[in-house]
């Protein structure tokens, strides 16, 4: 059983932390015991709202704008953490780029700022944050996927390769960090509720268990993974999706 206290002490990146699953990790995370440093690229309101949500329920937060293609600005972020809360252990890669688009309509341009963000983004920031884990022995490390990447759908070309990237980089990461007592997780929600919009045709009953997730059921996932009770678990794509993709 997870106890509220049991990320005290410990300090959490979330990039894309304004808004939607980003914000309720954050919550989470802090709601846990955790500092959380809270990315957003450009909306410093959504960030200051996420902060002040944390900040009236006790915990302690700080938000960063940052374009996590840029690895200055991810050094920036990085050190701006450091400076705050003299460490990192956690890092959840959240930032992403949506888009739907038939694969004959996509430009070079629509497929590189898909990737840019999603996948290079994490990179950038796991080689940013990854040194200073394992300088003091440990960390988390989970980048959120998602079900496009598992699961084919038409207009995803661009997301589908992100996301599947993304669960390759984590399967390589676990390996490599597994030594240094970092563990690294992809979390891929399936349909959420959130203020983006959901593709029509996707349908609730298409999904097993009949409805789409809330934020707070994805965040419970990442706070497991980043918690004490789960830091034998590494390497796993795990859905949160009521069934919408079953693994093998």
């Amino acid at each position: 059983m997870i106890t509220e206290s049991v990320l005290t002490g410990k300090v959490a990146i979330v990039t894309g932390g304004g808004r939607n699953i980003g914000r309720a990790i954050a919550r989470a995370l802090a709601g846990a015991g955790a500092a959380v440093l809270i990315n957003v690229r450009t909306s410093e309101a959504e960030a200051g709202e996420t902060a002040a949500m944390i900040k009236a329920d006790g915990g302690q937060a700080i938000s960063c704008l940052a374009d996590v293609t840029d690895r200055t600005a991810v050094a920036r972020m990085t050190q701006t953490a450091l400076d705050a809360y003299g460490h990192i252990d956690i890092l959840v890669n959240n930032a992403v780029s949506h888009g739907s688009k038939a694969f004959g309509d996509l430009t070079a341009d629509d497929w590189r700022h898909t990737l840019e963000v999603t996948l290079d983004g994490a990179f950038n920031c796991i080689q940013a944050c990854a040194p200073h884990m394992i300088t003091q022995g440990g960390g988390s490390i989970v980048n959120i996927g998602g079900s496009f990447g598992h699961k084919g759908s038409p207009g995803r070309a661009a997301t589908a390769a992100a996301k599947a990237g993304l669960a390759g980089l984590t399967r390589a990461l676990a390996i490599e960090f597994a030594g240094h007592n970092i563990n690294v997780n992809d979390v891929a929600p399936g349909p959420v509720h959130t203020v983006r919009t959901v593709p029509a045709r996707i349908k609730p009953q298409s999904i097993p268990l009949g409805r789409f997730a809330e934020p707070a059921e994805v965040a419970a996932m990442v706070r497991l993974l980043c918690s004490p009770e789960g830091r034998y678990i590494t390497g796993q794509t795990i859905h949160v999706n009521g069934g919408f993709v079953m693994n093998n």
